[in-house]
């Protein structure tokens, strides 16, 4: 199998209402009472990605779902989660997006010892933040990840908006052999020094992306999230006009996507408010269309025959109440560079590796192929990149020196993004992953006010994996 093979379309979803197949998602796991103990156990099992009738394939997941189990908890309770290894690897789990004590990140050797095989883990936090967020290993993750360990945690609003439904979207790609089976393809080099792994199906909450079921006249919250290994979205909705009201989480201004499209990079998350104002009985295309000469269907808004809900878009504000977040002090920021490099095409002669510099040529044959700031990052532990001054604002210049985009994903902490490309960004969005395409600049900041040694990496999980990774420091 070509690691660039395009998506394929072999849906076992036939018609009408089969469609909603794809909202189909594990129960949701709450806490009963202040103090109870989440299970989560990494576990191999088996899904049926085109249904029923399909074939099944193996994967991993937690407690032997894809995707895991949902969490959901109020915005600032406590929560306790027991996570029981049964892989045949060690594992961690990281709270994607959550701002929580460095002990509980989720890292092997940064913040924890990595789960052994047989044993378990305690993580243990108060989530501070209203939104989407999600669960994933930082062991291995280009191949823990691609065979499914990821799920997804909503921390509720005390005040959410008011809709008819609250959905998820798991959005994510696979690359399977022609007997449905996972392809153990890891570690190819082509991924690790081009796009990433990019798959041949795409699925929506771990079922092929054929359809999704909705009636006329409702209001949907539609949180996206994007669990892709390397595949960014880019999701078009004909004759619909999604709402942006959140990113990464985090509380945005109300905004109808740039070109009518929601680019949601790995890792990333965006909430729509999508009102159905298509007619009954009918199909409407969702488009993916990042990738030129490579947009393909992703799947069709399949509308039930019944009449309209209601007969024009629900009267209801939409807006979120911002996070607790301290707001940047651009007056007093300390100001800091990152240049990415690396990749074919990319034209970096040379890296340090482990201390040593090595030319490429040595770099590629230890499948290192990237760098920050001239450093090829090996393993989770090394001399931070940066050291900030705590409760001090920050503000790193990024710069992509490379030929293919990359998703930069700051644990512990969300940023504001300022500008790209020396261009003011509206509304300065909070996120903790940005997408820089070939040869963008951006500029985001946030204030330092969790202590801490922080990964900072691309989420393209091969382009971390071959070295675009790096540790800062709050203190």
């Amino acid at each position: 199998m070509r690691p660039s093979k395009p998506i394929g379309r072999r849906s076992v979803l036939r018609s009408g209402l089969a469609a909603a197949l794809g909202a189909a998602l594990p129960l949701p796991l709450r806490q009963a009472r202040a103090g109870d103990w989440l299970r989560l156990e990494p576990r191999p099992g088996t899904a049926r990605f085109f249904g029923d009738g399909g074939p099944q394939t193996g994967v991993w997941g937690y407690n032997g779902a894809v995707p895991g189990p949902e969490v959901r908890v109020r915005q600032g309770d406590r929560l306790r989660v027991l996570v029981e290894n049964q892989l045949p690897q060690e594992t961690t789990v990281h709270w994607h997006g959550l701002r929580i004590p460095h002990a509980m990140d989720g890292v092997p050797d940064l913040t924890q010892p990595a789960i052994k095989p047989g044993e378990a883990f305690r993580y243990e936090f108060q989530v501070p933040d209203a939104g989407t967020f999600w669960y994933h290993p930082h062991v291995r993750s280009s191949e823990q990840q691609g065979r499914g360990l990821y799920g997804v945690l909503v921390v509720e609003e005390p005040e959410p908006p008011a809709v008819d439904r609250d959905v998820i979207w798991v959005i994510d790609d696979w690359r399977l052999t022609e007997q449905s089976a996972i392809s153990e393809t890891f570690d190819h080099p082509h991924d690790l020094s081009h796009d990433g792994r990019l798959g041949n199906v795409a699925t929506l909450n771990g079922l092929d992306s054929a359809a999704f079921a909705v009636r006329a006249g409702e209001r949907l919250r539609l949180r996206i999230v994007n669990t892709a290994n390397a595949r960014i979205f880019a999701l078009r909705f004909e004759g619909h006009r999604p709402l942006v009201i959140a990113l990464d989480g985090q509380p945005a201004t109300p905004h109808e996507p740039e070109d009518g499209r929601l680019v949601v990079p790995p890792a990333g998350r965006v909430d729509v408010i999508l009102d159905m104002q298509g007619e009954p009985g009918g199909r409407y295309p969702v488009m993916d269309e990042f990738y030129p000469r490579r947009s393909y269907r992703y799947l069709d808004l399949v509308y039930d025959q019944a009449a309209p809900l209601r007969n024009s878009p629900l009267d209801a504000a939409v807006a979120l109440a911002p996070n607790p977040i301290a707001e940047p002090n651009l007056a007093e920021a300390q100001r800091h560079d990152i240049v990415l490099a690396g990749g074919a095409m990319g034209g970096m002669r040379s890296a340090i590796l482990d201390g040593q510099t090595m030319e490429i040529g040595e770099l590629a044959g230890r499948g290192k192929v990237w760098a920050l700031n001239g450093i090829a990052a090996h393993g989770h532990v090394m001399e931070p990149l940066f050291t900030f001054r705590l409760g001090r604002t920050q503000v790193l210049s990024i710069r992509n020196e490379t030929a293919f985009p990359h998703p930069m994903h700051l644990h512990g902490h969300s940023f504001r993004l300022l500008t790209r490309n020396g261009n003011p960004v509206a509304g300065n969005p909070w996120l903790d992953t940005v997408l820089l395409a070939a040869e963008d600049r951006v500029e985001v900041a946030f204030v330092a006010d969790n202590p801490g040694d922080w990964l900072f990496h691309c989420h393209v999980l091969e382009h971390m994996q071959a070295g675009m990774s790096a540790v800062v420091r709050v203190a």
